[in-house]
């Protein structure tokens, strides 16, 4: 079997890769009491020790547009140590295969629409995740080098938003998906009149569930990468005021919804060009509806068993 260390398990996308695990990959995992991957020489001994054939890199400090904005520093030199250590310490030992996750964040805040590869340092980022960004594109250009140097199958897949089981539902870091489906929730049950969402709600956003995402991490693990950037997402998008009257659809919220313009909305549009991905022969399975409807069925079982992040 082949052997994969999931940095980064216990998150959403980390969860979602055990989750759906083919048969012919063996997982490798370890708590942060085990490794710390942000210090080199803890991870470089453990990587030595285990010897695994290849790496998914999803181990990052992530959140929304509230916690990037105000915690530029701490995104930025956090992410830095924690994909500095592992691509490393993998090169030395010449593990041959890693994957390195990055962020639709990573474009231009005005790339043309949809954003394909050839964008990447093409223009300037979004302000409010810039130090997260920056730390990304760090890790894409690092794997890149380290193939044209070492010919080892390092490269970078590009997720659009992600939502699904085990997500952060704390309202001061998590994502759009999370917070707004917690949001209607809880107005729901206090019986709200109206909930209050961040912006305009006119920027167009592109959402896809974890499990896809988790898929196609899986499909391209499989292939001869050598060192690309490659975009993952369904290649549609969705305006924020039509995501949140779906969402509240969802929760079963009749009430207002009200945006409040004085909070930032971050870049205006943001959908990937998945045609390199697609050109692999991977496609995402999961509607938008279905998906936030499973979803949120998860969340009123994991509130019942106490299991909801950030809650």
């Amino acid at each position: 079997m082949i052997k994969v260390f999931v940095a980064g398990h216990k998150g959403t996308l980390g969860s979602a890769l055990l989750r759906t695990i083919p048969e012919k990959y063996k997982i490798l995992t370890a708590s942060r009491d085990e490794v710390n991957l942000g210090d080199f020489e803890s991870t470089y001994d453990f990587l030595n020790k285990e010897r695994p054939d290849a790496i998914i890199l999803a181990a990052a400090k992530v959140g929304g547009i509230g916690a990037n904005s105000n915690h530029q520093k701490d995104f930025l030199l956090e992410n830095l140590k924690i994909q500095n250590s592992v691509i490393e310490a993998a090169s030395l030992i010449k593990i041959h295969n890693l994957l390195f996750l990055g962020s639709s964040c990573i474009y231009p805040k005005f790339a043309d629409q949809p954003i394909s590869e050839e964008s990447l340092l093409k223009g300037q980022l979004e302000p409010t995740n810039e130090g997260y960004a920056i730390a990304k594109i760090a890790g894409i250009k690092l794997c890149r080098s380290i193939y044209e140097e070492q010919k080892l199958n390092y490269f970078s897949l590009m997720p659009t938003n992600l939502y699904g089981p085990n997500d952060n539902f704390d309202p001061q870091v998590s994502h759009v998906t999370p917070s707004l489906l917690r949001k209607f929730h809880e107005a729901k049950a206090a019986q709200s009149d109206e909930v209050v969402v961040w912006g305009s709600g006119t920027p167009k956003r592109e959402f896809m569930h974890v499990d896809d995402m988790a898929d196609a991490c899986w499909y391209m693990l499989g292939q001869e990468v050598r060192g690309e950037l490659i975009n993952v997402g369904t290649g549609q998008d969705i305006e924020i005021s039509d995501l949140a009257k779906l969402i509240a659809r969802i929760v079963g919220f009749d009430g207002n919804i009200v945006f409040d313009i004085s909070k930032p909305d971050g870049t205006p549009r943001k959908v990937l060009d998945v045609s390199k991905i697609h050109s692999f022969g991977w496609k995402h399975r999961i509607d938008l509806e279905d998906g936030l409807q499973s979803t949120y069925a998860w969340y009123k079982s994991a509130l019942e068993r106490g299991e909801v992040r950030g809650q």
